[in-house]
């Protein structure tokens, strides 16, 4: 994924949805934040913030934080709507070894008992039955290291804040491989500082049990890392490393 942006400095995020941004030219403005989640480590006051400008001239705030530089040259995909996106892309492209050989692909279809919709559903021709259909559910993973003890190895958590929605789909996940179904839970890695991923028990103990449960009840774990490549205004991203996934 190639995306055309532009470079401010951050004064602060607030009211969720939005953040204070000074621009090259010093003017400040007031752009949109498609993140719902605390954005621990990737917000602080004076990191470079990297934004995408919309044609949509019905917009507010034509301007998104895309991305965040933090002072230690950290990139950290911050628009949790991109997870989604640089998978599909990643299937697509068969830089997904797990998830090839299938022929459909299909975003945000209804499963489940708690009224929920899959990321992704990948399906296989009739023609090869020993395909089990996928249950893919994605997750954007972007905290480094928030522990009593400091991160030392790019260890990365999962969620950054207690999250009933994705305990709901865990939950979903494991009545589904209960079931005989592929069910995997998909973690996109969009900190180019992690280097491994775990439940974070510490923020979410619930949803770290459910981990738990769904990996005993044989739900996949998988975690690929984003690759961040700079070329002037241009960033491209791409997922092409698989990380381990630990447990707590």
């Amino acid at each position: 994924m190639k995306i055309n942006l532009k470079k401010a400095t951050l004064i602060k995020r607030y009211k969720r949805f939005l953040a204070d941004v000074t621009l090259e030219d010093g003017t400040e403005t007031t752009i949109h934040v498609a993140n719902t989640g605390a954005m621990t480590g990737c917000a602080t006051t004076g990191d470079t913030v990297w934004y995408s400008t919309s044609t949509n001239l019905k917009r507010k705030y034509p301007y998104s934080w895309e991305l965040t530089q933090t002072k230690d040259n950290h990139f950290i995909c911050v628009n949790t709507m991109r997870a989604n996106q640089l998978v599909e892309e990643a299937i697509n492209t068969n830089l997904i070894s797990e998830l090839s050989n299938y022929q459909y692909l299909k975003r945000e279809v209804k499963y489940g008992n708690e009224n929920s919709k899959i990321d992704i559903f990948l399906s296989q021709s009739n023609a090869n039955p020993t395909v089990k259909d996928a249950y893919i559910e994605v997750k954007s993973v972007t905290l480094l290291g928030q522990t009593v003890k400091q991160n030392t190895d790019g260890q990365g958590f999962f969620p950054d804040s207690v999250t009933v929605r994705g305990q709901k789909h865990l939950r979903e996940l494991t009545t589904l491989s209960q079931q005989g179904n592929r069910a995997v839970l998909f973690f996109a890695i969009l900190h180019s500082g992690i280097n491994n991923v775990a439940a974070a028990s510490h923020i979410d103990e619930k949803y770290s049990e459910l981990l738990k449960a769904a990996q005993e009840a044989n739900v996949e774990i998988i975690a690929y890392k984003a690759n961040f490549q700079q070329v002037s205004d241009q960033i491209e991203i791409q997922l092409t490393k698989r990380i381990s996934v630990r447990n707590q």
